[in-house]
């Protein structure tokens, strides 16, 4: 479109940007509201809870009686750390294994077996795996009630894989050939040109795995039997979902009077919510950049 034919378009009318607004304005209600009650039910005293049927939008003041009672030992805090352990370990894993593919099936010097390669990835793209036959594979590799399970049956995605190979393909090639005349080897070319290169990229592939990791509670349901070893979304299924209710032997001791489940609910909520939330605003900047330079060149 010209420059002359987009300033010939004229700017929505009054109405039309007030009716927008309003729209938009309760959207944003829609999202902020349900956390707002989810904060202040974990925030508020236990009288203030029971008086509010459960459920209030204001508390009565700053109360951190649920989240001393589930971080402060027993089985919210040790499956937070599997979460967090999960997340991190996995979240390097599949980018190391991600972008090793991608640059593998980028490079423009004919790498051996590099289309079959390529439409193996684009075949799991398109048809994924089952739930028994992955079952079977983890079960027959004896990875059951073990935390690779977590980590390994997900650790490379068809989708990102192609994402990262599509930003590769934009790099220019004049400066890995330049590196390969210099007597660069690939791996020395990935390391120190494509990965600096490509932090944009890497930074929201890294975004979509860590996020993934940090919801997944299928894989665990799946193979983890021990109740020790449930990362944070299991319990948070089990305890919020199902209405399980956490009794003393599963918080940390706190005399004889308990906060109300629904406070404890409710501070499960808030601390499976609060990590993603800290970490996306640091790689908000590289969100857009990665997503539409990966999806555009190529």
């Amino acid at each position: 479109m010209s420059r002359a034919t987009t300033a010939a378009v004229p700017p929505p009318a009054t109405p039309v940007r007030i009716i927008k607004g309003i729209v938009l304005f309760g959207a944003c209600l829609l999202v902020l509201v349900p956390f707002l009650g989810i904060v202040s039910t974990s925030l508020a005293s236990r009288e203030a809870v029971t008086g509010a049927g459960g459920f209030l939008l204001i508390p009565d003041g700053v109360h951190w009686d649920a989240y001393t009672a589930v971080l402060s030992g027993g089985v919210v805090t040790r499956a937070l750390m599997v979460s967090i352990g999960v997340t991190l370990v996995g979240t390097a894993v599949s980018l190391a294994f991600t972008s090793m593919l991608a640059y593998t099936l980028s490079a423009r010097t004919g790498t051996f077996g590099q289309r079959p390669m390529l439409m193996l990835v684009l075949l799991a793209l398109l048809f994924g795996p089952g739930m028994i036959p992955s079952y079977l594979v983890v079960r027959e590799l004896g990875l059951t009630d073990n935390y690779l399970a977590l980590i390994l049956p997900g650790a490379v995605a068809a989708f990102n894989v192609i994402i990262v190979r599509s930003f590769f393909l934009g790099l220019p090639a004049e400066l890995l050939d330049s590196a390969r005349i210099d007597g660069a080897s690939e791996f020395t070319i990935f390391r120190k040109i494509v990965l600096p290169l490509s932090k944009a990229a890497l930074a929201v592939i890294g975004l979509f795995y860590a996020v993934g990791y940090w919801n997944s509670f299928f894989n665990a349901l799946l193979y983890i039997n021990d109740n020790a070893m449930w990362p944070l979304q299991l319990v948070l299924r089990s305890y919020v979902v199902d209405g399980a209710s956490l009794g003393s032997g599963e918080l940390s001791s706190m005399g004889d009077v308990f906060p109300p489940q629904q406070s404890i609910q409710m501070a499960i909520l808030v601390i499976s919510i609060v990590p993603i939330l800290i970490v996306y605003p640091f790689l908000q900047k590289h969100f857009a950049k990665g997503v539409l330079t990966g999806a555009v060149k190529g």
